[in-house]
């Protein structure tokens, strides 16, 4: 089963974007970031993980974006089998871009990178992101959302 449960944006003021998030939408920071690609906040509604990030150099950001575009970047699924789902992401016609499945007893987050069949960036990840909860009950989920089911 998938969730999608990360969204990753970038921006040009990772704190300014969160500042407004926060304020407008009642979201909680879970954290930062400042790693060779990207520094950035990392915000949550209490079900998905959103990553506000500046990244540091066009090869990071993607480079059809490059590392001064605003706007969403990519999406995040938290999967049961990461293996298994590249492996189906891969047949439907994905293309990997980076990123590996570590070993099964790692505790490491991780994120493997491919990008659909339009060009469009999306993560693969059996631990999730911060602040994210991958299966929401019933009674935690919004009337539409219920509605599906």
């Amino acid at each position: 089963m998938s969730k999608l449960r990360h969204i990753a944006l970038s921006v040009p003021d990772p704190w300014a974007a969160a500042d407004f998030y926060v304020k407008a939408f009642g979201l909680h920071k879970v954290g930062e970031t400042d790693n060779p690609t990207a520094v950035g906040v990392f915000l949550t509604d209490g079900v998905i993980n959103i990553a506000l990030l500046k990244f540091k150099a066009d090869e990071y950001a993607g480079e059809e974006h490059g590392k001064d575009f605003v706007g969403l970047h990519h999406l995040g699924f938290w999967v049961d089998d990461a293996t298994q789902a590249c492996e189906a992401a891969e047949a439907a016609g994905a293309r990997y871009w980076m990123g590996e499945v570590p070993d099964a007893g790692e505790n490491s987050f991780y994120e493997v990178k491919y990008r659909d069949p339009n060009g469009i960036i999306f993560d693969i990840s059996a631990r999730g992101w911060g602040g994210a909860v991958k299966d929401v009950t019933e009674s935690e989920a919004s009337p539409p959302l219920a509605a599906l089911k």
